[in-house]
């Protein structure tokens, strides 16, 4: 009983946690035009909770070690639903964003202590199958984000605040049969590095914003993004000094595992951007919010079911060919989507989008295998932290810059006010609305080309072949041969496993 429902309220907190992004992004426009929300109020309601989250991953998993796991979940957990609770309830947009980092910083809780969670709850192959189900639900949180918004919008853009917060009670309930337990050899949480690293994400974010309303040469634009740097340098040496790292910078000497961080740019970048300003485009050439969210289903769907069958096709395909092929299926969907235009019909784009969510499924079906298997077997815990770092720092910066992109291509067309009445998907003039759609061509053939640069990256970081492992399929390094490998080579240069 204890272990089916620790494992039923993690699974149920890991639905909700990328639900909060695509579900609000398809009442983004009522929620702007219902507070009368600037284009930066408006944005900073994704920015805020995907800028927090991203920073704080690696953060919390240090904390749920020290401190217990089943603490740092429910506190989580309990903090997520109480923030969804009050934005229902609020009417000021600065409160909301405030809220939605709050928000940011319990989903960075939640997705580090419940992975430990059920880490410390199963083994075997229940382990296999329970962390089977954690990707399907975080792909299923993606999916059905904006078809259950679509469904809700009628009621009122709160509607889906309430019900993310009614699911995060009922994982809270859940919750209470979870076992403590906690790493007392755990080091310090590393909280220069959490600052530095926070700090960055935050102002490079900040950067974005400004730059949409102010300009790219604006003053303040300029010093948000001069800021970040030394802020990354300052991440850089204080991780590179540290006995117990956040986040092990030696590891990027490896090409395989640098390859493996930048993959979720060209992966996530383009999926992140397509759920959040899709809709919009959708809605201001006159869909309903569920007419917007039916449209998306080609691109949902694989991503929930492609991830199901990563088995049967990690049997048939070497992992390397697989990480290709994603890439390259997203570069070929997002061409695809030149065809799209305001009011044209759903046919139009549903093959764009069908090969764009196959890529994208494809890709999340073997991305954190080969993410921990291209190191030594005792830095996969570190690994897999690491990656989900960057997972979510890409749809953080994905929703930040391509906002900004939006709003200054447009506005040369239009005007600033204009231009942000179009990316908000408000009823906009028609000259507004073929300008965005113009810009938005021009987002998605920069998604395709971005996706081909991580095709090649992966096909050349991974072209080295690994015998295969103890299951007998390539690409999951025994053991005994990263340990091996390591024995022979002194701690200054680690060697890195390699994906095949």
């Amino acid at each position: 009983m204890a272990v089916r429902a620790s494992v039923a309220a993690v699974l149920i907190a890991s639905f909700l946690l990328p639900f909060a992004v695509t579900g609000p992004a398809i009442v983004l426009p009522d929620l702007a035009a219902d507070l009368e929300a600037s284009a930066a109020g408006t944005q900073w309601v994704q920015n805020a909770y995907n800028a927090v989250f991203a920073a704080t991953v690696l953060a919390m998993g240090s904390l749920a070690d020290r401190f217990g796991r089943r603490l740092v979940l429910r506190s989580g957990i309990a903090t997520f639903a109480l923030a969804m609770a009050l934005i229902a309830v609020s009417s000021n947009v600065v409160l909301i964003d405030v809220l939605r980092g709050v928000q940011g910083l319990a989903a960075g809780a939640t997705v580090s202590a419940g992975s430990a969670v059920l880490a410390h709850a199963t083994s075997g192959t229940r382990r296999v199958r329970v962390f089977g189900l954690l990707g399907a639900s975080f792909g299923g949180g993606t999916a059905a984000g904006p078809l259950i918004a679509g469904v809700l919008a009628p009621s009122g853009w709160r509607s889906i605040f309430i019900v993310i917060a009614i699911g995060a009670a009922a994982a809270f309930l859940a919750s209470r049969y979870v076992q403590e337990s906690r790493d007392p050899s755990t080091a310090r949480p590393d909280l220069p590095g959490m600052a530095l690293f926070g700090g960055a994400l935050f102002l490079l974010s900040l950067g974005f914003v400004s730059s949409g309303e102010a300009g790219w040469l604006d003053p303040w634009t300029l010093a948000f993004f001069a800021a970040t740097v030394p802020l990354l340098a300052g991440f850089v040496a204080v991780e590179l000094r540290s006995a117990h790292p956040m986040f092990d910078i030696r590891l990027f000497r490896g090409a395989a595992f640098t390859a493996m961080m930048c993959l979720p740019f060209s992966v996530t970048f383009g999926l992140a951007a397509l759920n959040v300003f899709l809709p919009v485009f959708l809605q201001s050439g006159g869909a309903t919010p569920l007419g917007a969210a039916l449209e998306l289903t080609p691109l949902e769907v694989p991503v929930l079911l492609v991830p199901l069958a990563a088995r049967r096709l990690t049997a048939r395909w070497s992992a390397r060919g697989l990480l290709v092929a994603g890439p390259v299926l997203i570069a070929a969907g997002s061409f695809g989507l030149i065809v799209m235009d305001r009011g044209s019909s759903p046919w139009a784009s549903a093959a764009p989008l069908l090969v764009v969510g196959a890529g994208v499924g494809l890709a999340f079906a073997v991305m954190d295998n080969a993410a921990i298997s291209a190191v030594p077997v005792e830095k996969a815990g570190a690994a897999a932290g690491m990656f989900n770092t960057m997972r979510i720092t890409g749809e953080s910066l994905a929703v930040a810059a391509t906002a900004a992109v939006l709003i200054t291509r447009t506005a040369a067309h239009t005007s600033t006010a204009q231009a942000v009445a179009a990316v908000q998907g408000r009823l906009v003039p028609e000259t507004t609305g073929h300008a965005f759609a113009d810009e938005l061509h021009v987002v998605v053939v920069a998604l395709g080309i971005l996706a081909l640069a991580g095709a090649l990256l992966t096909a050349w970081a991974l072209r080295t072949r690994v015998p295969p492992g103890p299951d007998g399929r390539a690409g999951h390094p025994s053991p005994s041969h990263a340990a091996g490998r390591t024995a022979s080579t002194s701690s200054a240069h680690q060697p890195q496993g390699e994906v095949s």
